[in-house]
């Protein structure tokens, strides 16, 4: 092999292994059960304590996720201009068929291709939530009958997630579970 052929194979092979070892530093970003002490990353509460979905996300180079005491909160933080480049996965509990007291830990929806219910009756962690399906067909089942409408990850912005919060001194968020 002449001098400029092995440099050239030097070259991809360096190249090849530093590329091996970027993704080797990218941790996995798959949804896990949320620990009973597991607290929200923009409130502090406590997850278990209240009902309905919660988030997770994945940012930079870290092992663990971030979680979320509600849909709502993970939403406004993911919506935050600083926040996006920095976040590898997002993940929110799929409803259709879990329980909204205690969702089910084993059933996440990626939060870009989740369906939301916006406007319903049921209480979240900080009052109003958005309800999070995997599949459309619950997510229309779950509006007709809670209320509220069917909506995009593309179509929650911050000003709609805004319009869900209670205005002050309405209020604070649901009482604890026991």
């Amino acid at each position: 092999m002449s001098g400029r052929g092995l440099a050239a194979t030097l070259a991809l092979a360096a190249a090849l292994a530093l590329g091996a070892c970027g993704r080797a530093q990218q941790p996995e970003s798959r949804p896990v059960a949320v620990p009973p002490d597991a607290t929200c990353h923009v409130c502090g509460m406590i997850l278990e304590r209240f009902p309905g979905p919660k988030g997770e996300a994945y940012v930079d180079t870290a092992q663990r996720p971030l979680f979320f005491c509600s849909t709502l909160e993970l939403l406004v933080w993911l919506r935050q201009p600083d926040v996006a480049p920095r976040v590898r996965a997002a993940w929110v509990h799929d409803m259709g068929g879990s329980p909204w007291e205690r969702p089910d830990d084993t059933r996440w929806v990626r939060a870009e291709e989740a369906w939301y219910v916006a406007g319903h009756t049921l209480p979240g962690a900080m009052g109003p939530t958005l309800a999070s399906f995997a599949r459309r067909e619950d997510a229309e089942r779950f509006a007709r009958e809670h209320g509220g409408r069917v909506l995009r990850y593309a179509d929650v912005t911050l000003e709609l997630l805004g319009s869900l919060r209670p205005p002050p001194g309405a209020g604070g968020p649901p009482a604890p579970r026991p």
